[in-house]
Protein backbone atom coordinates (compact mmCIF):
# COMPACT_ATOMS: atom_id res chain seq x y z
CA UNK A 1 0.00 0.00 0.00
CA UNK A 2 2.82 2.66 0.41
CA UNK A 3 3.44 2.66 -3.22
CA UNK A 4 -0.50 3.99 -3.84
CA UNK A 5 0.32 7.15 -1.36
CA UNK A 6 2.14 9.28 -3.98
CA UNK A 7 -0.94 9.10 -6.37
CA UNK A 8 -3.74 8.02 -3.56
CA UNK A 9 -7.53 8.32 -4.03
CA UNK A 10 -8.78 11.51 -3.34
CA UNK A 11 -11.58 11.56 -0.42
CA UNK A 12 -14.43 13.83 -0.46
CA UNK A 13 -16.22 14.29 2.83
CA UNK A 14 -19.53 15.10 2.46
CA UNK A 15 -22.29 15.68 5.49
CA UNK A 16 -25.94 15.43 5.51
CA UNK A 17 -28.30 17.79 7.29
CA UNK A 18 -31.67 18.64 7.84
CA UNK A 19 -34.53 17.53 9.97
CA UNK A 20 -35.38 14.43 11.06
CA UNK A 21 -37.76 12.63 9.02
CA UNK A 22 -37.15 14.35 5.61
CA UNK A 23 -35.01 11.32 3.99
CA UNK A 24 -31.15 11.85 4.89
CA UNK A 25 -30.83 8.26 5.97
CA UNK A 26 -32.95 6.98 2.86
CA UNK A 27 -30.69 9.24 0.13
CA UNK A 28 -27.52 7.71 1.47
CA UNK A 29 -28.93 4.38 1.60
CA UNK A 30 -30.24 4.60 -1.99
CA UNK A 31 -26.99 6.50 -3.17
CA UNK A 32 -24.58 3.47 -1.29
CA UNK A 33 -26.57 0.33 -1.93
CA UNK A 34 -29.28 1.19 -4.12
CA UNK A 35 -31.82 0.42 -1.46
CA UNK A 36 -34.92 2.39 -0.31
CA UNK A 37 -35.78 1.44 3.41
CA UNK A 38 -39.14 3.01 4.76
CA UNK A 39 -38.10 2.30 8.10
CA UNK A 40 -34.94 3.48 9.54
CA UNK A 41 -33.72 3.82 13.49
CA UNK A 42 -32.68 7.68 13.45
CA UNK A 43 -30.79 7.10 16.76
CA UNK A 44 -27.40 7.26 15.94
CA UNK A 45 -25.38 9.03 13.03
CA UNK A 46 -23.65 6.86 10.65
CA UNK A 47 -20.82 6.83 8.45
CA UNK A 48 -20.74 5.67 4.80
CA UNK A 49 -17.60 5.36 2.55
CA UNK A 50 -17.60 4.50 -1.16
CA UNK A 51 -15.56 4.23 -4.02
CA UNK A 52 -17.01 6.23 -7.18
CA UNK A 53 -15.72 7.55 -10.73
CA UNK A 54 -16.19 11.74 -10.76
CA UNK A 55 -15.95 13.03 -13.98
CA UNK A 56 -13.77 9.80 -15.04
CA UNK A 57 -11.07 9.86 -12.21
CA UNK A 58 -11.21 7.38 -9.25
CA UNK A 59 -12.09 8.73 -6.00
CA UNK A 60 -13.52 8.04 -2.54
CA UNK A 61 -16.63 9.76 -1.09
CA UNK A 62 -17.67 9.41 2.48
CA UNK A 63 -21.01 10.58 3.68
CA UNK A 64 -21.50 11.34 7.44
CA UNK A 65 -25.51 10.92 7.65
CA UNK A 66 -26.01 13.15 11.05
CA UNK A 67 -29.73 11.04 11.64
CA UNK A 68 -30.76 12.12 15.07
CA UNK A 69 -27.75 13.56 16.61
CA UNK A 70 -28.19 17.34 15.27
CA UNK A 71 -29.28 18.50 18.96
CA UNK A 72 -26.24 17.76 20.80
CA UNK A 73 -24.20 21.06 19.84
CA UNK A 74 -20.88 19.73 20.78
CA UNK A 75 -21.04 16.60 18.30
CA UNK A 76 -23.04 18.57 16.01
CA UNK A 77 -20.00 21.42 15.49
CA UNK A 78 -17.52 18.71 15.27
CA UNK A 79 -19.24 16.93 12.23
CA UNK A 80 -19.59 20.31 10.79
CA UNK A 81 -15.46 20.96 11.25
CA UNK A 82 -15.06 17.76 9.54
CA UNK A 83 -16.97 18.27 6.40
CA UNK A 84 -16.05 19.34 3.31
CA UNK A 85 -19.21 19.84 1.46
CA UNK A 86 -22.78 19.86 2.94
CA UNK A 87 -26.44 18.36 1.13
CA UNK A 88 -29.04 20.39 3.04
CA UNK A 89 -31.74 18.15 2.50
CA UNK A 90 -35.85 19.15 3.29
CA UNK A 91 -39.15 16.91 2.65
CA UNK A 92 -41.24 18.72 -0.31
CA UNK A 93 -44.34 17.74 1.66
CA UNK A 94 -43.36 19.53 4.91
CA UNK A 95 -42.87 23.36 4.92
CA UNK A 96 -41.23 23.91 8.22
CA UNK A 97 -38.34 21.37 7.36
CA UNK A 98 -37.71 23.92 4.47
CA UNK A 99 -37.98 26.93 6.71
CA UNK A 100 -35.29 24.83 9.23
CA UNK A 101 -32.57 24.78 6.81
CA UNK A 102 -31.99 28.13 7.12
CA UNK A 103 -30.65 27.39 11.02
CA UNK A 104 -28.37 24.52 9.59
CA UNK A 105 -27.03 26.83 7.11
CA UNK A 106 -26.48 29.36 9.76
CA UNK A 107 -24.74 26.67 12.10
CA UNK A 108 -22.55 25.28 9.42
CA UNK A 109 -21.37 29.14 8.13
CA UNK A 110 -20.80 30.04 12.09
CA UNK A 111 -18.75 26.77 12.86
CA UNK A 112 -16.64 27.22 9.59
CA UNK A 113 -16.80 30.95 9.78
CA UNK A 114 -17.30 30.39 6.00
CA UNK A 115 -20.23 30.94 3.77
CA UNK A 116 -18.47 29.82 0.37
CA UNK A 117 -18.48 25.85 1.36
CA UNK A 118 -19.98 23.70 -1.31
CA UNK A 119 -23.42 23.47 -0.31
CA UNK A 120 -26.49 22.01 -2.22
CA UNK A 121 -30.32 22.34 -0.78
CA UNK A 122 -32.00 18.97 -1.83
CA UNK A 123 -35.58 18.94 -1.52
CA UNK A 124 -36.61 15.47 -1.36
CA UNK A 125 -40.11 13.06 -1.44
CA UNK A 126 -40.73 14.53 -4.88
CA UNK A 127 -42.24 11.24 -5.44
CA UNK A 128 -45.39 12.49 -3.13
CA UNK A 129 -46.28 15.20 -5.69
CA UNK A 130 -49.43 15.33 -4.40
CA UNK A 131 -48.63 15.97 -0.78
CA UNK A 132 -46.43 19.09 -1.80
CA UNK A 133 -46.45 21.75 0.29
CA UNK A 134 -42.88 23.45 -1.20
CA UNK A 135 -43.00 24.72 -5.05
CA UNK A 136 -40.18 24.15 -6.73
CA UNK A 137 -39.83 28.39 -7.33
CA UNK A 138 -39.96 28.38 -3.77
CA UNK A 139 -36.92 26.35 -2.64
CA UNK A 140 -34.94 27.46 -5.95
CA UNK A 141 -35.62 31.12 -4.75
CA UNK A 142 -33.50 30.23 -1.24
CA UNK A 143 -30.77 28.79 -2.77
CA UNK A 144 -30.16 31.37 -5.10
CA UNK A 145 -30.36 33.52 -1.91
CA UNK A 146 -27.93 31.47 -0.61
CA UNK A 147 -25.63 31.43 -4.20
CA UNK A 148 -26.41 27.51 -4.47
CA UNK A 149 -27.60 24.72 -5.84
CA UNK A 150 -31.17 23.46 -5.61
CA UNK A 151 -31.85 20.01 -6.68
CA UNK A 152 -35.46 17.56 -6.10
CA UNK A 153 -34.83 14.33 -5.36
CA UNK A 154 -36.77 10.95 -4.19
CA UNK A 155 -35.06 8.45 -2.57
CA UNK A 156 -37.92 5.99 -3.36
CA UNK A 157 -37.22 6.40 -7.19
CA UNK A 158 -33.80 7.25 -7.35
CA UNK A 159 -34.33 10.91 -8.96
CA UNK A 160 -31.50 12.40 -9.26
CA UNK A 161 -29.85 10.95 -6.05
CA UNK A 162 -26.58 10.09 -8.40
CA UNK A 163 -26.49 13.73 -9.54
CA UNK A 164 -26.99 15.57 -5.99
CA UNK A 165 -23.94 13.37 -5.06
CA UNK A 166 -22.04 14.09 -8.06
CA UNK A 167 -22.69 17.63 -8.17
CA UNK A 168 -21.80 17.92 -4.91
CA UNK A 169 -18.58 16.17 -5.23
CA UNK A 170 -17.50 18.18 -7.90
CA UNK A 171 -18.03 21.79 -5.83
CA UNK A 172 -15.47 19.63 -3.17
CA UNK A 173 -12.79 18.73 -6.12
CA UNK A 174 -12.81 22.37 -7.26
CA UNK A 175 -12.69 24.46 -4.01
CA UNK A 176 -9.95 21.89 -2.94
CA UNK A 177 -8.11 22.81 -6.32
CA UNK A 178 -8.60 26.65 -6.17
CA UNK A 179 -6.83 26.03 -2.20
CA UNK A 180 -4.04 24.50 -3.79
CA UNK A 181 -3.36 26.92 -6.52
CA UNK A 182 -4.14 29.37 -4.03
CA UNK A 183 -0.78 28.19 -1.32
CA UNK A 184 0.89 27.04 -4.26
CA UNK A 185 1.20 30.53 -4.91
CA UNK A 186 1.71 31.77 -1.70
CA UNK A 187 4.29 29.25 -0.89
CA UNK A 188 6.21 30.03 -4.25
CA UNK A 189 6.98 33.95 -3.44
CA UNK A 190 8.64 32.98 -0.12
CA UNK A 191 12.34 32.41 0.33
CA UNK A 192 13.71 30.14 3.31
CA UNK A 193 16.53 30.90 5.16
CA UNK A 194 18.84 27.97 6.00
Amino acid sequence: MAKKSKHSIPLHKVIMVGSGGVGKSALTLQYMYGDFVEEYDPTKADSYRKKTVLDGQECQIDILDTAGQEEYAAIRDNYYRSGEGFLCIFSVCEQESLEHTQEFRDQIARVLDDDTVPFILVGNKVDLEHLRKVTFNDAAALADEWNCKYIETSAKTRQNVDEVYTELMRQIRNRKAKQEKLEGKSSSGKCTIL
